[in-house]
């Protein structure tokens, strides 16, 4: 009997534990299934929004940039990196302004691209600005963006690339935007010097938008299609009664050529994004580290055409970037700033596969003198050269700085100074080799020995002297017949215009055969590659600016 109802109590106690654990099983297998649903609609609302931020500003949009002849910021991207090594940052960010009926407008991205990813398999940070996007307008949470690209940039030591297409500053903002300009503003100067900077303008840039890439190192542009300026052509109208359209006042061919803002223009958008592409294999990622090599090139015979190269009659010009592709790796030179101040030549090609930095007077454009323009040109080159570890080769054919009341007026003291200043600030291998002239005050400018140039050469065209002869003679000797003054020319050229008297004194450590340029430069920079030379300690140099 009691076994019995032992039994039954255990039977009905089995019972009672199913029905009480009935119900917490059905509520776990509910809460799983919630749960799945959460997650399967937080997946479909994250696709949702990746689309969406892949879109931009809508198809429509998407359409009119093409129908400009502009990629969009993401097919900038693309065209830029190697394939598939794009890594985008805070591709979900949105802007925080409520006012003027922003708090009704989506900006996917707010409106500019960030990341990073490969070029030639080199770490680069990039942001992309997306004009599809409110215009490229930059606002709050946009500067941000930039800004974070630009602080991984410095931690780890590489590049950033700025692909500017932007309306400005976002109206809606106010303060907002101008305080981010200035956030980026002093990125740049913290990263000058120290990563490399490279600034291309694909649309408009205009109001504070420029001083950004103003800072940065290299400026491109894209002809017919973007543009760079402080006021636009309705606020020059209305203050100064100047009619001017964008391309007159800010367009490509005016910043390549006439105020040297910026460095190549190109035709189309895939040309400027290959010539950053090209630029960078000369670049080195950070001031830390040198620049890139390459394989060496197996043929390194003698040009015997330099023997031939510079005129017998010394007021006839050849062209220096022609003596340069014959001396440089496989002829390949990669000029900056070629529209503008064509009478001093500079940068990139590679010597035995290592990059160089070139500077170079040019006879063919004002017979090579240097004046404002040239002296700063070759200054902020030779400067971004020292400050990445790129050796500097220079060859040297200068009759002196362009005289005229222009010029005086214009400061050529000081701006000549900038160009003194900074082959004797250079701490990088330096290397010079005068091929015809080198007269006054531009000889010692141009990498002379007493600037701590390395090593100086001469070819047997050279003529180092304090001027012409002709201009010698008529100075030494004003009541001197003419036909005493050219004997006089002739006493002073064999007396001063040749490499001698600079050879007797060190100032050039040899005279050359102009066919061996190549070998002595290929020996000089390998001599040269442990060089160590560091200047005074000091905050910082008070160049004349």
């Amino acid at each position: 009997m009691v076994v019995a109802v032992a039994v039954a109590a255990r039977a009905v106690m089995r019972g009672a534990n199913r029905v009480s654990v009935l119900p917490v099983v059905n509520r776990a297998s509910s809460t799983l299934s919630e749960h799945i649903r959460r997650h399967e609609n937080v997946k479909e609302r994250l696709e949702d929004m990746r689309e969406q931020s892949l879109m931009g500003g809508g198809q429509r949009r998407i359409d009119i940039q093409h129908s400009k002849g502009r990629l969009t910021a993401r097919e900038r991207i693309e065209l830029l990196l190697d394939p598939g090594t794009f890594q985008e940052f805070d591709m979900f960010t949105e802007h925080r302004c409520n006012y003027f009926g922003m708090n009704a407008t989506s900006a996917p991205g707010d409106g500019v691209v960030t990341g990073c990813g490969r070029i030639n398999r080199r770490l680069v940070f990039v942001f992309s600005q997306d004009f599809t996007v409110l215009g490229g307008s930059l606002g709050e949470m946009h500067a941000k963006k930039i800004c974070k690209v630009m602080d991984r940039a410095m931690d780890v030591g590489a590049p950033v690339i700025g692909l500017n297409d932007s309306g400005g500053a976002r109206i809606q903002e106010g303060i907002d935007s101008l305080a981010g300009y200035a956030d980026i503003f002093q990125r740049n100067v913290m990263s000058s010097g120290v990563i490399p900077q490279i600034s291309v303008i694909m649309g408009p840039c205009a109001g504070g938008a420029v001083y950004s890439p103003a800072l940065t190192d290299f400026t491109f542009m894209v002809e017919g299609t973007s543009y760079l300026y402080v006021t636009g052509p309705d606020v020059v109208k209305s203050v100064t009664n100047e009619i001017v359209t964008h391309d007159e006042l800010g367009g490509a061919t005016i910043h390549t050529a006439k105020s040297g803002v910026a460095h190549r223009a190109f035709e189309n958008d895939l040309d400027a994004l290959q010539g950053v592409r090209d630029l960078m294999g000369f670049l080195p990622s950070s001031n830390r580290e040198g620049p890139p090599q390459l394989a060496k090139p197996e043929v390194e015979g003698a040009a015997e055409s330099l023997n031939y190269m510079v005129p017998k009659d010394p007021f006839k010009a050849y062209d220096m970037k022609h003596l340069v592709q014959k001396i440089v790796d496989f002829g390949e030179f990669f000029e900056i700033q070629p529209a503008y101040a064509k009478n001093i030549i500079v940068g990139f090609a590679r010597m035995n596969g290592q990059p160089v930095g070139i500077v170079g007077n040019q006879p063919q454009s004002a017979s090579g003198t240097l004046d404002i323009a040239a002296s700063v040109k070759g200054a902020r080159f030779v400067r971004f050269c020292d400050s990445f570890n790129i050796p500097i080769v220079t060859f040297v054919d200068v009759p002196g700085f362009l005289p005229g009341t222009v010029q005086e007026y214009g400061g050529i003291i000081r701006h000549g100074a900038k160009l003194l200043y900074a082959y004797a600030e250079a701490t990088v291998p330096k290397i010079t080799i005068i091929t015809r002239k080198a007269y006054g005050g531009a000889y010692d400018v141009m990498a002379s020995k007493h600037l701590r140039g390395d090593i100086n050469y001469a070819w047997p065209t050279a003529e180092i002297a304090v001027m012409g002869a002709k201009g010698a003679a008529s100075i030494l000797y004003r009541r001197a017949s003419p036909e005493e003054l050219t004997q006089r020319e002739e006493e002073y050229v064999n007396e001063f215009s040749n490499p001698f008297p600079a050879a007797r004194r060190g100032f050039v450590d040899d005279i050359i055969e102009p066919s061996t340029t190549r070998q002595r430069i290929m020996h000089d920079l390998a001599m040269l590659a442990t060089k160590d030379v560091k200047n005074p300690a000091k905050k910082h140099g008070n160049i004349p600016l």
